[in-house]
Parts: C-alpha cells; structure tokens; sequence
C-alpha cells in the first residue's frame, strides 16, 4: 500500500480554510485560479475549487510556491496592509490549526473508528469549518493534553461525576433537567452521590482545564465539591467538543432502556471564534429559547404534516460558586426522534466528505439532492415565518437522517444557544442571519460537495433550492423569499477579518457574495 505523506495532508487540510477566508474576504478574482490581494496588490494563483490548494505568490520571475508557514506569514502581511490593524495572536492560532491537524491525522491512523455510523460522521471533520483561518486550533496546549478528547482522533472517554452539595446547587429546567442529569449516571453507570448531595456530571478536561481555579480548589477543599469518580462506559465527543453524545441502554426509569442524551460542558479554551464556555447570559436565557423553538416544530408538525425535529435543551445544572465553570447542560438524544429504521448524519460531515457517506454513494443524485432540501430548507423557514426563531441551521447544528437507501426522510436541528428571536434582533438582521447559516455555510458547501462527487449534477444544486424556496413561498408564503431570489448577493461572514480585528465572537459581520439563486 502507498504511503501517505501525513505532513503534506496537514499542510494542504490546513491552507484550504485559510485560503478560502482570504481569498473571499480579501482578494479579488483574476481569472485561472489567479487573485489580486486587496493589501499589497499583489498576485496569488491557486488550484481553484471548493478547497484551494498549492498556493503560488506571483513574482518578477514567475510562482513561487508557498509552504503553509509562508501561507500564513503571507495573510498576515495582507491583513495588516488591508485592516492597518497588528494582530500577533491569529498567525499563533493559525500554525496552531495546522498543528493540530497532523496531530489529529496521526492519531486517526492509530485509532479505531467507531461502529455507530452517527458517531462516525460526528468525528469526521479533520479539516473542519472550511472557511475559518484556524478551525482546529486548541488554545495552543500541547496535543498530548487534548488529543484524549478530541473528536477527530476517534476519542471516547466516560463522564467524570460529581457530588454538589445541595445548598450549592444552582439549576433550570425542572423536573425533565433534573431527572435528564441525573439518568446521565445511569447511561454510564457511574456512582451516585451521597446523601446531602447531587450529581453533577464533569467533562474530564474541564475539569483539567480548571486544575487552577481557586474557587473550585476550595469547593473540594472544604467538601462542597466531592470527586465520585468515572463512568464504566464510554462518551463520544461530537464535532462541537465540548458536547458529548451519551449512548442509551442503561436501565432507564421504568426497567427498559433509558434513551440517549447529550450533555454539554464549559470547556475554557478558543474553538473557531469562540471561547467554548457556558456563558451565563446564555443560560439564563435557554430555557425561553428553547421553549419558543420547541412550540415551533410542534406547529409545524401540525400543521404541514413534517417530520423534522427538535434536540430540545431541557436545562443545566452548575454550582453557585463556579457558575459557568462547572456548568453542565441537558440535550434529547437521537432515538426518541430520528424517524424508525433512518440514521442520522451530521450535515458539516457530507460536505467534508467520509468514508460510506450517502452524499457520496447516492445513484441518484438529483433526487437525492431534492429530497435533502426538501427536509432541510421548509422548517428554518416556517421557524422564522411563522415564529420568529432563527435556526442556526449551519452545517453543525443540522443532523439529516437517511433511509436504508441512503435518501434523506428527515432533518434534525439543535443549539437553542445559538437561536435568535425576533425583535431581537430586527427582522432584517434576523433574515441576513438565517440566509448566511442556511445558504451559504450549509446549502452552499453540501450541494458543492454534490457537484464534486457527481458532476453531471453540477448544473442542478442551486436550480433545485431555487426551487423549494419558491415552493414554499407559494404554498406558505414568505415575503423575504421573493427577495431573496432577486439579490445581487448572498451575505458571507467575514471569518478571517472577525478575528483579525478582534470583534467579539458573536458578532458577525458580512460581505458580498455573488449570488447563485439569482
């Protein structure tokens, strides 16, 4: 067998984000794979496509090949000539990013994949958001201290368990929160807490990660914090990190099989833009979240007859004296949702591409496609129209289950964290952020990822989501879709540019796309 260059895999997995970002955000076409940088003026050619790769720098005497390092060195000459704004702190996450995709590929070789073809595509983003400049980075730990946890790397671990005392409880979601927590022993069968005490389940990196909190230190110091040790079974880490899928099969309330669950942790370390923390302000707002989206797909359900679903965020428990540190949030598992006999995928997974994935194997690739939209695009719509919440339908949020065919016959949704509803923001700023999570990060990537691996399709992806979005709007209506159709331009988030300048992770800014539902 061949041999695989695991460097040379790194290098490229990484240049392609990075590429994309600044060849959206700052650059502009030539022609034949060829950019003009917007800061120096000066030439960039590159294998084009959804992924660009071997990136040349034009110079007086032809193309010069570019390392990875050289990669970014480049974008962050560019950004600073652009922003005239220094930033020593991206390049760092950068290099990071690349680092830890060799780690992650190394790893893989070693590793067993998991059986469960959900868990599978969940742990299948090596590359990760394909246009984020450091998608992978991890804080800039050694990898030794986060490859046990990672996703990529096939990981798969037990909770750790907690006892909190009770007068230090700090919890919402009643009863199905509560009763969810604490069935996450059962799931893994851990140890339950003494009396005077409750459960509250701990990501073993979390808790790494807090080693050096004062506050937690003295918590377990004078016992209102106890270490009740692991669970005797295994936890997957999902795409997100911090969140883990906890397989059903324990002994639920009633004798049977208790169902599966998520939970999702704090983890205090930069993922994507994001310090992954469980921020107070969102938690205390998660269960009106929630709610409202959960009233949503029950009227959809309703009234257009559709099988889509919610993963609802029942609640959180966490410890007065370490709010956001020791937080722990609830999420429904797969089974009690996912129609019978279908598998679920997650959506970011087909566009990246894995081994078996339906997207790739389908024989039908119009029909597929079709029917993929067809579960995808009508609740996100229905949700704004007749509701006003915002799915954060991109590629990570958005499961799609598949028959035994391999065709699409439901999607599934989640994040309540990232839902927002209207009129805060307005509704403008609602739409802009529906068509960017929708269009461009999801429809976009999977429907390219289509073309690729089915290029006699190429020519009908954005026909078809032309298509249903007219289809909907004629059997719903919508005024924004009209809109929408007739746009100049799709609205990007300006990743590359966002972290650059520091703005706050959440706060997304946009650019033109040339849109191709026009």
């Amino acid at each position: 067998m061949e041999s695989v260059d695991l460097n040379a895999v790194a290098d490229a997995r990484a240049a392609a984000p990075l590429l994309n970002c600044l060849l959206r955000e700052a650059a502009d076409p030539e022609g034949g794979g060829v950019h003009r940088l917007r800061g120096s003026g000066r030439l960039l050619r590159v294998r084009p496509g959804r992924r660009p790769a071997d990136p040349e720098l034009g110079t007086g005497g032809g193309w010069y090949p570019l390392t990875h390092t050289e990669l970014v060195k480049l974008v962050a000459d560019e950004l600073l000539r652009y922003t005239g704004t220094p930033n020593d702190e991206l390049p760092v996450e950068m290099a990071d990013s690349r680092e830890a995709i060799a780690a992650l590929l190394a790893a893989r070789s070693a590793a067993e994949p998991p059986e469960d073809p959900y868990v599978l595509s969940e742990q299948a983003l090596v590359m990760g958001h394909p246009h984020h400049p450091a998608p992978k980075a991890r804080g800039g730990a050694p990898a030794a201290s986060w490859l046990p946890y990672a996703p990529e790397a096939h990981a798969r671990f037990p909770l750790v368990f907690l006892g909190l005392r009770e007068d230090q409880v700090v919890e919402e979601g009643g009863p199905a929160a509560a009763d969810a927590i604490d069935a996450l022993a059962a799931l893994q069968d851990g140890p339950r807490p003494p009396a005077g005490y409750r459960l509250l389940p701990a990501h073993p990196w979390q808790l790494e990660l807090l080693d050096g909190s004062p506050a937690v230190r003295a918590a377990f110091a004078d016992g209102r914090l106890l270490n009740l040790g692991r669970g005797r079974r295994a936890a997957w880490p999902t795409a997100s990190v911090r969140t883990l899928y906890v397989p059903g099969g324990g002994a639920g309330a009633g004798g049977g099989a208790a169902d599966d669950l998520f939970a999702k942790f704090s983890l205090d370390v930069r993922i994507t833009n994001d310090v992954r923390r469980l921020w107070r302000h969102d938690l205390l707002k998660l269960r009106r979240t929630d709610a409202a989206v959960e009233a949503g797909f029950a009227a959809l359900r309703q009234h257009t007859g559709s099988n889509a679903a919610w993963l609802a965020d029942r609640g959180y428990r966490t410890a007065a004296f370490a709010f956001e540190e020791l937080a722990v949030l609830v999420r429904d598992g797969l089974r009690a949702h996912t129609v019978p006999g279908a598998v679920p995928v997650l959506a970011a997974a087909l566009a990246e591409g894995y081994a078996d994935s339906p997207l790739a194997r389908t024989g039908d690739a119009a029909g597929w496609w079709r029917a993929y939209l067809r579960r995808v695009v009508p609740p996100v719509l229905e949700l704004f129209a007749r509701h006003g919440a915002v799915l954060e339908a991109h590629l990570q949020n958005t499961l799609v289950a598949f028959d035994g065919q391999g065709m699409p016959v439901q999607a599934l949704f989640r994040d309540a964290e990232g839902v927002k509803l209207l009129p805060e923001p307005d509704r403008e700023a609602a739409w802009q952020r529906l068509v960017y999570c929708l269009v461009v990060n999801h429809l976009a990537e999977v429907g390219g990822a289509l073309a690729e691996a089915h290029p006699a399709a190429a020519g009908l992806v954005w026909p078809a989501v032309r298509e249903e979005f007219r289809r909907y709007d004629a059997e719903r209506g919508l005024p924004e879709v009209a809109e929408l159709l007739a746009a100049p331009a799709l609205p990007a988030k300006t990743n590359l540019l966002l972290r650059w300048t520091r703005a706050d992770g959440a706060d997304a800014r946009y650019i033109p796309l040339p849109n191709p539902l026009r």
